[in-house]
């Protein structure tokens, strides 16, 4: 008799670890708090690497009754490197913007459309609990890309940390790569940049 008692015990502790996170069955709108968001990217090449941030302009996260939509606008004209200083700073900022990268005077903001927000099953404690699925535009090209997230819901907040992997070739960014420049060597960039997101966002 002990035996039975104990898993009917046990049942309700086992379905709280196998649901990987709460989504509001209502219908409500989050906006981006641009202040406390920040978007960090990371890009590698041969030799080194260099890091910086992006500014998201604005955003919103909509709950239609535990459907997760929304959309989010990146500022390129914010781009900043943030591993060096003084001139060296300024001139990678400058061709960073310049149309042999990302052409922000064309094209001066980015976005990502949500197409939806799957529950990740058999997660733990700290790590990503939903898949974020949605299209991708850079200088005027859109892709879909998936990415795993930390998505939580408190109150009237909302808070979401992922790490997005992006490979610029499909976006026409062509300087040094060797997707487009076979022979271009040790001077090569590798074409997969990481973004890595920090989302705040209020009703």
């Amino acid at each position: 008799m002990k035996k039975p008692l104990l898993l009917l015990l046990l049942i309700p502790a086992l379905a709280a670890v196998a649901v990987p996170a709460r989504i509001l069955l209502h219908s409500e709108v989050f906006k981006v708090d641009t202040k406390a968001s920040k978007i960090e990217w990371t890009g590698e090449k041969i030799t080194g690497k260099h890091t910086g941030t992006v500014a998201i302009s604005s955003g919103e996260v909509v709950n239609n009754h535990g459907k997760i939509g929304g959309k989010f606008v990146m500022d390129m004209t914010s781009m900043a490197v943030t591993d060096l200083t003084g001139e060296k700073k300024g001139k990678l900022e400058g061709h960073l913007k310049s149309d042999d990268f990302f052409g922000v005077q064309k094209f001066p903001t980015s976005t990502f459309d949500i197409i939806s927000v799957t529950p990740k099953s058999g997660v733990t404690a700290g790590s990503p609990n939903f898949d974020v699925k949605g299209n991708l535009t850079i200088k005027g090209i859109t892709k879909e890309i998936t990415f795993p997230a930390m998505i939580k819901f408190e109150g009237g907040k909302m808070t979401t940390e992922g790490e997005l992997k992006v490979d610029r070739s499909k976006f026409d960014v062509r300087y040094g790569s060797k997707s487009f420049f076979e022979d271009i060597g040790d001077k090569a960039i590798y074409d997969e940049f990481i973004l890595k997101l920090n989302v705040v966002a209020n009703i």
